[in-house]
């Protein structure tokens, strides 16, 4: 049956299966199978016309008496709604007036002015690159792996008809070139002669930002909107001093650090002005100087036109002197394709052949920059590439970038987009990773998502991400993948690294179309009688088409961790929640389905489930540990995010009069640490008593109502989003420089 977030639940209204083939209409009681004991697919609530009912504007808006958001008070605790499985049955105004939001806010003492709109036009992007030359760059081969990254930015993320400036920095600042605009090649080698040869002298962030701002200001008078992309290793006791100003101009400060003592106080310009943080460790296999800048493409140009990196990939190789592997191409990208190689010695031995076979001869050799590059004409051959290179020094570290842009403008092309779930974090909070996969606005379903977190001293934590609903990740099947972080090593920066890859066949593309967000209503009961409402457009909830090959990488920033202790670490983290259990009856037992949980979240494997049934959905909530407890001494849990199944009987249950049974969940690791309790899973046990016939006009209060809802079988029915667990959720937070999906 079709359900909704019935609160209040004295919204009165009957259930009915109303159906129309032309003008001929039918309207009959809504059946029961009679194994679920569920009203059929095609029940639905229709609502009478006059109520009384004030609240609440998230379920019904159309109904003329509603004007207020459900509180504490008058909120159904009991409808399956999104609102209470996110939001721990709590109701919307619960949730808005616990907000932070709310909180810092002081109440207005007048009526609010009349709102003022500014129309705002799109300029060409302006970039100023301020680049760090002190002393300190010449450490770990720093200044001539800014000068890669920076040149990589040059020649290939950078949009045509940007303008960009440069300056670079020691004790003072100098300009090293105005803005010019990027038309053409000439442009781009024009800026790639003004990079940094030389590292002396101290460190002057300020120096090098105000500077920038005199570049910008020779070609705007206004800095608004304008980027700074800001490179240093070193700290500067000064840089405070300019952050008020910085944040009053206007600009976008982008921030990359690199290496272990790079100033934090930048990373206050980046937060107050939009701009993003990066960090790039000594480590140069890990190709984190190149994978920030890569990052940098414009917030504001179509997507067709952006950079896209399809690998980014390092080794020091020793023994064996080969660095061989392969890059796929997809039919959504080939247009300017770029393939970079650097190392650290000496020049290697490169080969590169394209799906045909045919080999690739025209690299551009920088010796002195210990770089080379190949941008392929045209649009490059859908397919496997496969590069081999060989190592000519003993250590090497060779890393290999490779970058293309859409094929069709008119094809969006596939896109990952990787963040945490906040920059700055104190030990023992975990974190959240999150990477999004799409085409365009759709969702990619099946990929492998794969998290690279690099700490301060260059160690990596390898995670693999998930979209199956389960732990970290709140929706199955959105193209979210996301995963908890607790294996913080160190204080001090973390640098987040996602790549994304699908073999064929095994990613969807889901072609669901979306709904309006409006509330649908199916009709009224008008003096007793339904005047329905033209049918919603049907949703095939499986349309699905698969898809290539391809292969994405993408940086998801930096984040600030404090407060960790010296290792080992003690055990704080308990198993996550487990938040998609489901409940089927059978001829004489219940059948539960559940992903399982982990020792630390959603890592590792729990130590025992505690199973506990209830036939009142407030009291197991509220009194978990006092319900009746099922045995379960033949369930083994499994490894985390493995799909457990359970059957048992349910037994005799004190309360009389029940008609469901409702089941949850707690999990138990290996140090007595206890989860959260699960969602509340419900199996009906009798047929709900019909409703009144279609001619009779009784007023359905209350009790249809708790009939709609309890005639659903699991908690779990995502019926929408709505604003309160919008709020709740932490999950989406701002907007990026890409398609706006939300996320």
């Amino acid at each position: 049956m079709k359900t909704t977030n019935m609160c209040s639940s004295g919204i009165s209204g009957i259930n009915r299966v109303h159906k129309c083939q032309g003008d001929s209409c039918v309207t009959r009681t809504c059946r029961t199978n009679s194994t679920t004991k569920l009203y059929e697919k095609d029940c639905q609530f229709f609502l009478h016309n006059v109520q009384t009912e004030t609240a609440s504007i998230m379920f019904m808006q159309s109904i003329d008496s509603v004007f207020e958001f459900c509180n504490e008070k008058n909120h159904n605790r009991e409808a399956p709604s999104l609102q209470n499985i996110k939001c721990n049955f709590r109701s919307t105004w619960e949730v808005i007036s616990n907000s932070e939001d709310l909180k810092n806010t002081i109440p207005m003492e007048a009526p609010p002015p009349p709102p003022a709109f500014s129309l705002l036009r799109i300029s060409q992007r302006t970039v100023c690159l301020v680049l760090d030359k002190s002393g300190s760059m010449s450490v770990s081969d720093r200044l001539n792996r800014m000068n890669q990254a920076a040149k990589h930015f040059l020649l290939q993320t950078v949009e045509n008809g940007s303008w960009v400036g440069m300056v670079h920095f020691d004790s003072i600042a100098s300009v090293k070139n105005e803005l010019i605009q990027i038309i053409s090649s000439k442009e781009r080698n024009q800026l790639l002669e003004r990079l940094p040869t030389k590292a002396q002298g101290g460190t002057s962030i300020c120096s090098g930002i105000r500077s920038a701002f005199q570049v910008i200001r020779k070609l705007y008078s206004q800095l608004d909107g304008s980027e700074i992309v800001l490179l240093t290793d070193g700290e500067d006791n000064t840089a405070k001093s300019c952050i008020e100003e910085v944040k009053q101009s206007g600009a976008i400060v982008h921030f990359i650090a690199l290496g272990e003592s790079a100033d934090q106080a930048v990373i206050e310009m980046s937060n107050v002005t939009g701009g993003s943080h990066y960090y790039a460790s000594d480590e140069a296999q890990n190709n984190g100087l190149i994978d920030a800048f890569g990052s940098l493409t414009s917030g504001n140009a179509d997507l067709s036109q952006k950079s896209l990196q399809l690998e980014s990939r390092g080794l020091t190789l020793s023994s064996n002197p080969w660095m061989n592997d392969t890059v796929i191409i997809d039919s959504t990208v080939g247009k300017d394709t770029f393939f970079l190689i650097t190392w650290s010695r000496q020049p290697p031995a490169i080969s590169l052949w394209d799906p045909s076979g045919t080999i690739m001869r025209n690299f551009t050799v920088d010796t002195v920059s210990k770089m080379a590059y190949l941008s392929i004409p045209g649009t490059a051959k859908v397919g496997i590439w496969t590069y081999n290179l060989q190592a000519k020094a003993n250590p090497e570290t060779l890393t290999i970038t490779v970058t293309s842009r859409a094929a069709n403008s008119s094809v969006p092309p596939i896109t990952v987009n990787a963040k945490m779930n906040k920059d700055t974090n104190s030990f023992p909070s975990p974190m959240i990773i999150y990477a999004e996969v799409l085409q365009g606005y759709v969702p990619l379903l099946g990929a492998n998502v794969t998290a690279f977190i690099e700490s301060q001293s260059g160690n990596t934590e390898v995670l693999e991400l998930l979209d199956n609903g389960a732990g970290a990740d709140s929706f199955k099947n959105d193209g979210v993948y996301s995963r908890y972080f607790t294996a913080y090593t160190e204080n001090g920066r973390y640098s987040l690294k996602v790549r994304a890859h699908g073999g064929t066949n095994s990613v969807t593309r889901s072609l669901r179309r979306p709904l309006n967000k409006a509330a649908y209503i199916p009709g009224w009961v008008v003096d007793g009688k339904i005047e329905a409402n033209p049918p919603r457009p049907e949703i095939d909830e499986d349309t699905q088409t698969t898809l290539e090959n391809f292969s994405r990488t993408a940086s998801g920033g930096a984040f600030v961790v404090s407060q960790v202790p010296g290792l080992p670490l003690p055990d704080l983290y308990p198993p996550s929640q487990i938040t998609d259990l489901d409940a089927l009856p059978g001829e004489d037992e219940i059948v539960l389905t559940w992903t399982a949980p982990g020792d630390d979240f959603d890592v590792g494997q729990v130590q025992q489930y505690i199973i506990r049934i209830s036939g009142n959905i407030l009291d197991l909530r509220d009194n978990f540990d006092d319900a009746l407890q099922i045995n379960t001494t033949g369930l083994s849990p499994k490894e985390a995010n493995s799909r457990e199944t359970f059957a048992f009987q349910p037994g005799n249950i004190s309360e009389e009069n029940i008609t469901h049974i409702f089941v949850a969940i707690q999990s138990i690791d290996k140090s007595n640490l206890a989860s959260e309790v699960s969602n509340i899973a419900q199996v009906a046990l009798f047929i709900p008593q019909a409703d009144p016939s279609p001619d009779e006009n009784h007023h359905n209060s209350g009790i249809n109502i708790v009939a709609l809802v309890l005639s659903v079988a699991v908690v779990v029915v995502v019926v929408g989003v709505i604003l309160g667990a919008a709020i709740c959720m932490s999950k989406k937070k701002k907007s990026s420089s890409r398609p706006r999906t939300g996320f």
